[in-house]
């Protein structure tokens, strides 16, 4: 075999191998374009995360999903919802720290059984502290809302007037109407400051009156106990179009 032959042959051994070669390469290339892009989203999805638990922890109100929209309005809000979850699966396992669901929001606080921890280094003073009873007129309005004043009074036996200005000062409880009968009294009901100093969902998170009382300690009126139907409320909305209506026409 001469020598030109001799090197056409291995230059065609060569070619083939190049050949084969070929896939082998643009697969590895493949596999390692797909892993750049499968870390480039967990990457995304660990920044997202983080800055929904900085936004859940630094907001002094519960943080609520249609917030977060907002604030990461460039973000798709599936995968605010899944840094979300993720959250709360994280904080489940935390030994001092729990995320909770608040008056239709997300708060980050620390676990009930080291209260008494805390207590210790923030010393509550005794003027923020409800006595016997604002808690008393507390309770009554949140399982009897919406209630007058008077109905109040019936149910605890003793004027609840200066109780009520003080639970009304401390965002507590708020006026929402007027009760549909003679002289038209004010209706009280809870707020969304209640649910968050009490760290309810909903009212419907309220616990059993005797098991509140307990907590809270005092022994619950006896006509808290008693159920009734509720009444028809006149809105504060009505009453100001009613009464912008009235001076309309003594015009």
């Amino acid at each position: 075999m001469s020598n030109e032959s001799l090197r056409e042959e291995q230059h065609e051994e060569q070619r083939e191998e190049r050949l084969e070669e070929q896939p082998e390469e643009q697969h590895a290339e493949r596999h390692e374009e797909r892993h750049e892009e499968q870390q480039g989203a967990l990457t995304v999805s660990a920044e997202v995360k983080a800055v929904v638990e900085a936004l859940v922890f630094a907001s002094p109100e519960p943080m609520t999903a249609k917030m977060l929209f907002k604030l990461l309005a460039e973000e798709p809000r599936e995968d605010v919802l899944a840094a979300l979850e993720a959250l709360k699966a994280d904080y489940e396992n935390r030994p001092g720290l729990q995320m909770v669901e608040v008056a239709g929001g997300y708060q980050i606080v620390t676990r009930p059984d080291l209260h008494e921890w805390v207590r210790r280094l923030f010393h509550e003073r005794s003027t923020q502290k409800l006595t016997v009873q604002g808690l008393e007129t507390l309770a009554v309005i949140a399982y009897k809302q919406p209630i007058t004043a008077l109905e109040i009074t019936e149910i605890r036996g003793v004027n609840t007037s200066g109780v009520l200005t003080t639970l009304l000062e401390r965002h507590l409880i708020k006026i929402v109407g007027r009760k549909n009968v003679v002289g038209r009294p004010f209706l009280y009901a809870t707020t969304k400051e209640f649910l968050i100093r009490f760290g309810l969902k909903d009212l419907n998170d309220l616990p059993r009156i005797e098991d509140m009382a307990e907590a809270l300690g005092f022994d619950p009126p006896a006509g808290l106990m008693e159920t009734a139907p509720r009444e028809d409320v006149l809105p504060l909305e009505e009453e100001e179009r009613e009464s912008s209506n009235d001076d309309g026409q003594s015009e």
